[in-house]
């Protein structure tokens, strides 16, 4: 018998490894094909091409075009743009601390970081950029300037700009210096007693701010924390693992990783004594909620450990490493998906099974699966998390959608800011009537147009209408439909006033009190944060949500 399963054994043996054999060879033989078949195409591309072509930028074209048949995150990363990884991990680089934008009329500051050379030096939001060191950059693009704002650290810098309704030139000379994005940007006890704390991403350094936050608000008394990670779009995973080890005991794991290869796998538990295990605590998300700020999401909800509110996360369940190519150039892939302690993956995109046309579709029903939390409550995976208590998501006015993407808002603000020297702090200010008239006269002076969405689909309809050759059939009600659906100015500034007087007010608080401001401001009328302070003031409910 022994020697029968034995024959068995060789034969299944050698009949298995030629096949495995074959298989590996043809991958390999379509490997070196297709890469000979690229050569020769770039050959005679060059060779006998009407005009002059540029090797690297038609192979950049290339690798760009082949990471888009994968995912979104796994990209080719060239020399010169190395410093953008080290920001994303790190959250440091050295410059002098100012966002930039650009629109038609060129290139502009967005945002001058508090505290920052830019900002001592008086530069403000706004500041067209018109020289750096005496070089001309009009007309030139983002990716143009920010190369020459960064450099090492102590190095010295001389940028003009021009400011709006402002007379002349500002020129400032500044020192660049190591500029670090605050992950916990805000952080203060709130009037009901609860601590809240805005975490904003997971570059490194981020769970000792929040340790910071959450320990100097136990020293102030706090009796429960509201973490708000909405828009946070992720970041460092291990980070993540330690801000729930601030709130879970030691060796709890919290997520797991698995990839095609075993190097990939892996297991995070928490290495270190929690500062609190017991003190009430709810997760505010929404859509813009990603990767590790999910990781934190899933597991504060797998462990019954916090009331997640809000919106359902994005589902961004997959991990990227960044591995080294030749000539100093690196390839961030997708290497793993992660699993949070239920052992449910949220990637809500199933990018292995495009459709015909390349298009991306969810993780259908019928692959969805439930999971249990640690006192047994009932979740599922395949698309991101979904809150213990939903919150109604606040939509934008197709009029103030138009001010903010045409730029009204900002510019609005430019002049505010550069024809008022200061304004109430942000507990207090309000935009009153008079500034309020004083905004639609600048729309009206710069001659601000816009076609809302439902305008946009009305004319797809009676496009669609005249060529099914129903239109003269519906004329009259196609007609009274646009009365009714086209917009005006004045009616529209009458009827989302509370709406757009926020907006306004939120960007010109930014400009004297800068992002710490700014939250300030948005949570004094926040449905999200009114929720969570809810829940956290009704202690058997707070416990009935969690299944305690």
């Amino acid at each position: 018998m022994k020697r029968i399963v034995r024959s068995v054994f060789l034969t299944g043996l050698l009949l298995v490894s030629p096949i495995l054999f074959i298989s590996s060879y043809d991958k390999e033989f379509e490997w070196s094909k297709n890469l000979d078949i690229f050569h020769s195409l770039l050959r005679e591309l060059e060779l006998y091409y009407v005009d002059e072509t540029d090797p690297s930028k038609l192979i950049k074209t290339g690798m760009d075009q082949i990471m888009k048949t994968l995912d979104p995150y796994t990209v080719y990363i060239p020399e010169s743009q190395i410093e953008d990884i080290q920001l994303m991990t790190t959250g440091e680089y050295g410059g002098v601390g100012a966002l930039i934008g650009q629109d038609s009329a060129g290139a502009y500051i967005t945002d001058p970081y508090e505290g920052s050379p830019a900002q001592r030096a008086g530069l403000r939001a706004g500041d067209r950029i018109v020289k750096v060191d005496d070089k001309t950059v009009i007309g030139k693009t983002n990716e143009d300037i920010s190369p020459m704002m960064k450099g090492n650290i102590g190095t010295s810098i001389k940028i003009t700009v021009e400011r709006p309704f402002v007379n002349g030139q500002i020129s400032v000379n500044l020192i660049r210096e190591k500029i670090r994005f605050q992950n916990v940007p805000y952080f203060a006890k709130l009037s009901d007693g609860n601590g809240y704390i805005r975490l904003s991403g997971f570059t490194e350094g981020a769970s000792g701010e929040v340790k910071q936050a959450v320990l100097k608000l136990k020293e102030q008394g706090a009796k429960g924390l509201v973490l708000d990670l909405r828009n946070n779009p992720g970041g460092l995973l291990f980070e993540a693992v330690d801000i729930m080890n601030l709130f879970v005991h030691r060796g709890q794991e919290i997520v797991s990783t698995r990839g095609k290869s075993k190097m990939w796998e892996a297991t995070y538990s928490c290495r270190y004594e929690p500062i609190d295990t017991l003190i009430p605590i709810t997760v505010l998300v929404n859509s813009g909620s990603a990767s590790a700020a999910e990781i934190i999401a899933g597991a504060m909800q797998d462990l019954d450990r916090g009331v997640i509110i809000g919106q359902r996360t994005f589902g961004k369940g997959l991990v990227q490493t960044t591995r080294d190519l030749s000539y100093n150039a690196k390839i961030k892939l997708t290497t793993a998906k992660y699993y949070i302690p239920s052992g449910r993956c949220i990637q809500a995109l199933d990018y292995t099974n495009r459709r015909a046309d390349g298009s991306v579709g969810h993780v259908p029903d019928s692959l969805v699966s439930e999971f249990r939390t640690k006192t047994g409550r009932i979740v599922k995976d395949g698309g991101g998390v979904l809150p213990d208590v939903l919150v109604e998501t606040q939509l934008l006015s197709g009029m103030s959608s138009n001010l903010i993407y045409q730029n009204m808002i900002f510019n609005y603000a430019t002049k505010y800011r550069n024809t008022h020297e200061q304004i109430a702090v942000p507990a207090s200010f309000a935009l009153n009537d008079k500034d309020y008239q004083d905004f639609k006269g600048f729309l009206v002076n710069e001659k601000f147009t816009y076609e809302t969405s439902s305008e946009d689909a009305l004319d797809q309809l009676i496009k669609s209408a005249k060529r099914e050759k129903y239109y003269d059939l519906s004329k009259s009600v196609i007609e009274e439909l646009r009365t009714k659906l086209s917009h005006n100015l004045d009616k529209d500034l009458i009827s989302f006033k509370p709406e757009i007087t926020n907006l306004v007010a939120d960007e010109i608080i930014g400009r004297y009190f800068f992002q710490k401001g700014r939250i300030e401001y948005m949570l004094r009328d926040d449905s999200g944060l009114a929720k969570a302070q809810a829940v956290l003031a009704a202690p058997d409910s707070y416990r009935k949500t969690l299944n305690r």
